[in-house]
């Protein structure tokens, strides 16, 4: 199942969750990762992330239309939906709600390995003050055989590798000039198409 399995996520899918989350600090912001099974099937490499909404997160019609998108314009580029990406609204929550969960589940139906991940706010303020830390500020959730979401990893990031290991600094860097500006979501594009 999804817990035996490990996650590499390359560098510019996780600052563009992390920017997304950041640019909407005080809302729920979610995403899908994209990639692709690598090595004897037992790894799941992160390609790439795509924000997906900062407002009513959990709306069903916009989250179908904007997956089917996803799955379309990604299939091409060899790449599918291995997961999900999600950000709570408050600095201080650290569980996976049930719209994290639903959607999740939906994934994993197309998806056996598929990957939940869930921004680590204490790890990502401690990362932004300090500027030391090389570890994902993210928990990886995996699926088990009872069909539960559960905290992969003895360390609780054991299974979540960053690709490239400057991938903190480069975020810090970005964070420092602003970047989480420019990040758009699907919400964004709804409001205006030329996003």
């Amino acid at each position: 199942m999804g817990g035996e399995s490990n996650y590499e996520i390359h560098q510019n899918a996780y600052i563009k969750l992390i920017l997304h989350a950041l640019k909407h600090k005080t809302s729920s912001v979610n995403g899908v990762l994209l990639g692709q099974i690598s090595g004897n099937g037992d790894n799941v490499e992160i390609v790439e992330s795509v924000p997906l909404f900062h407002s009513q997160i959990g709306l069903l019609p916009p989250l179908e239309i904007s997956l089917i998108m996803i799955e379309e314009y990604y299939a091409d580029k060899g790449l599918s939906i291995v997961g999900y990406f999600h950000a709570n609204e408050r600095s201080d929550d650290f569980e996976v709600g049930n719209v994290a969960k639903n959607i999740g589940d939906h994934i994993y139906k197309y998806f056996p390995q598929a990957a939940l991940l869930l921004l680590d706010n204490k790890k990502l303020e401690a990362l932004l003050k300090e500027g030391k830390d090389r570890s994902p500020v993210m928990q990886l959730y995996t699926k088990e055989s009872s069909r539960s979401w559960k905290l992969a990893g003895a360390d609780a990031s054991g299974s979540l590798k960053i690709k490239e290991p400057s991938a903190n600094i480069v975020l810090l860097d970005y964070v420092s000039s602003g970047k989480w500006k420019d990040i758009v979501d699907f919400d964004d594009h709804l409001d205006d198409i030329s996003k």
